[in-house]
């Protein structure tokens, strides 16, 4: 009898075990549906740019299911849009640390997340805090050392930076070329590089931009884009330095400009910009350097002129064309 009491007692507690965990995992169940589909609701909130609503329904997500990393995610991601950059008030900056608090909590869930690792390093640099900021963008790299694009994402942060520190500009230029070394046989590590070296304030690097638009002619000498960045390069600089160099030095530069356009007009005559560009460069630097033949420069800027207007009349008409098609306008 004793026996048999403890077996039934035994039987009673196993019994009472099973009923609390089904009870507790349809709660849990319950809770996950009710988190996702708040969750569900914030996420069209955020599409809408409502981000007040979207905070709402993250936050009800979150009381449902702590765990759920993308509901801290986007929750982080709505305040930062909220907060705007610069502007020193109670409310902009309550935006701001319930951004960073969120994007944190999201790491801490998934530290290998490189979206939150990125989203939470912009948000440190939105706010110039720039130690922070490059600690999380230089982790993007530690994550994935092959990925090419996750070079650019650096240079960039770097980049924004530039003007004010000649040492922060010199890192951007060795994230670039740190990732041509990483694959250069690929044209796009060029391209990047050459495009920081144009972009540079006040004064673009001219020379060393060109030295990278070459490289990219010789490893695709037939790509029409190319030789038309290569003669926007010189043709930049012989306009803008015009009051700087010696005349020899602008006529060579301006003949491989006109050289390089003229070759990119060879290979792909539909692109409208190419006929600008070498408007502008009869117009305002051959006509300058051979003043005894500025009417006819003028002349002939007038029909590059001319045919850039048609052209590019053409590439309105297919751009204006393709929209439609993608909004099933036309059938």
């Amino acid at each position: 009898m004793f026996r048999r009491s403890i077996h039934v007692a035994l039987l009673v507690i196993m019994v009472a075990g099973l009923v609390f965990t089904t009870t507790g995992c349809e709660k849990l169940k319950l809770s996950r549906l009710q988190a996702n589909h708040h969750f569900s609701t914030a996420n069209h909130h955020f599409t809408e740019q409502q981000y007040r609503l979207a905070i709402e329904e993250y936050e009800r997500a979150l009381h449902y299911n702590p765990e759920l990393v993308q509901a801290y995610r986007f929750l982080g991601e709505s305040y930062k849009n909220m907060y705007k950059p610069g502007m020193d008030n109670e409310a902009n900056n309550e935006s701001a640390q319930q951004a960073l608090d969120a994007l944190t909590k999201a790491l801490e869930i998934d530290p290998d997340n490189k979206q939150i690792v990125h989203s939470l390093g912009d948000m440190y640099d939105k706010m110039r805090k720039f130690e922070e900021a490059e600690q999380l963008f230089l982790m993007i790299l530690e994550q994935e050392p092959t990925n090419m694009s996750n070079y650019y994402v650096v240079a960039g942060f770097y980049k924004r930076y530039a003007a004010e520190d000649n040492d922060l500009k010199s890192r951007a230029e060795k994230m670039y070329l740190r990732r041509i070394e990483t694959d250069p046989e690929n044209r796009e590590g060029y391209s990047y590089l050459a495009q920081f070296y144009d972009e540079q304030q006040p004064l673009p690097e001219f020379d060393k931009a060109y030295a990278a638009h070459m490289m990219q002619t010789e490893m695709e000498p037939d790509n029409a884009l190319v030789w038309y960045t290569l003669g926007v390069n010189r043709f930049q600089k012989a306009y803008r330095l015009q009051n700087v160099l010696p005349r020899n030095d602008r006529i060579q530069i301006a003949n491989n400009s006109e050289s390089a356009l003229l070759k990119s007009m060879e290979l792909d005559n539909t692109h409208a910009f190419t006929y600008a560009y070498i408007n502008m460069l009869y117009r305002n630097v051959h006509s300058k350097l051979y003043p005894e033949r500025e009417q006819s420069y003028i002349q002939r800027a007038d029909s590059w002129l001319a045919r850039y207007r048609e052209v590019r009349k053409r590439e309105l008409g297919r751009e204006k064309l393709e929209r439609e098609l993608q909004r099933g306008e036309i059938r």
